[in-house]
Parts: structure tokens; C-alpha cells; sequence
């Protein structure tokens, strides 16, 4: 029986059990979903290009630890946990210290802050609310916690 006829014959056996047919007959593996596994394959590869000509070119500017740090703030504003856990392995991999990592991770997190109080800056000009009116810089940073 060829592969075509196996799966419709499996799909047509679980059909007629009192479990949910499965479009996919596969014994599911453990662990993690295949990646991309929603991508149309020519989307797949166009992808594949562009990240490979950003991280692996011979024409890229910065060095591998810079551009995996940046990654490493870039995956965690935009909350990609698998970006994360790739970019924080090949950081170390190449030699990222801790401290460097940590500073970051800082960034990022300032970032985020960043974005919050913009977008509620521009969601009180639209509304015209001002809370808490201040006429001062939008920090003050006093000389002793400059250290």
C-alpha cells in the first residue's frame, strides 16, 4: 500500500473511533513544534536569505557578540522566547560576559519603559489629559547618583 492510501486508510480508522480525527495521522513527536512550520515554503526561504545575509554574511559591519547582544534586546521587546533562548546561547558562545549580558537586558528593559510612556504620552495628547503636570526635564538626576 503506498503512503497516500496507509494515511487515508488511518485517517478513516480514527474516524471511525471515538476520537477526534486527525488531519495529520503522524504519531505527534515530543517537544517542540517543527519551526516555520506555518510559513509558506517560498516565504520560508526568502526568510532563510535574509537572516543568513544579516548574521553570517562576510559584509556585515558589526562582530557577532555586538549583533547577538543587540538580538538579545531585540527578542526580548518583541517577546520572541525562542529568539531569546538562540540569541542568549550563541552570545555566550562567542563570549559574552555576564555583565555585558546584563547591561542588555537593562537596555531592553528601558526600552520597553520607553515605549510604555510614549504610548501613554500620545494616548493623553489625544485625550488632552495631563495628571500630573510637571514644568522641569524629564529626569532629574541629581550629581551624587550620577555613580
Amino acid at each position: 500500500m503506498d503512503n497516500t492510501s496507509s494515511q487515508q486508510a488511518e485517517i478513516q480508522e480514527t474516524e471511525s473511533s471515538s476520537e477526534i480525527p486527525q488531519l495529520n495521522p503522524e504519531p505527534k513527536v515530543q517537544g517542540k513544534p517543527e519551526s516555520y512550520s506555518m510559513m509558506d515554503p517560498k516565504m520560508r526561504r526568502i526568510y532563510g536569505e535574509f537572516y543568513r545575509e544579516i548574521y553570517f554574511t562576510e559584509n556585515k559591519v558589526l562582530d557577532t557578540k555586538t549583533q547577538e547582544l543587540i538580538s538579545i534586546a531585540a527578542s526580548l521587546v518583541a517577546k520572541c522566547q525562542g529568539c531569546i533562548e538562540g540569541h542568549m546561547k550563541k552570545a555566550l558562545s562567542v563570549g559574552a560576559t555576564p555583565e555585558e549580558i546584563s547591561e542588555t537586558i537593562s537596555i531592553a528593559a528601558a526600552i520597553n519603559a520607553a515605549a510604555i510612556i510614549d504610548l501613554t504620552d500620545v494616548t493623553a495628547a489625544n485625550l488632552n489629559l495631563n495628571h500630573f503636570p510637571s514644568q522641569g526635564p524629564r529626569f532629574m538626576v541629581k550629581q551624587n547618583e550620577k555613580s
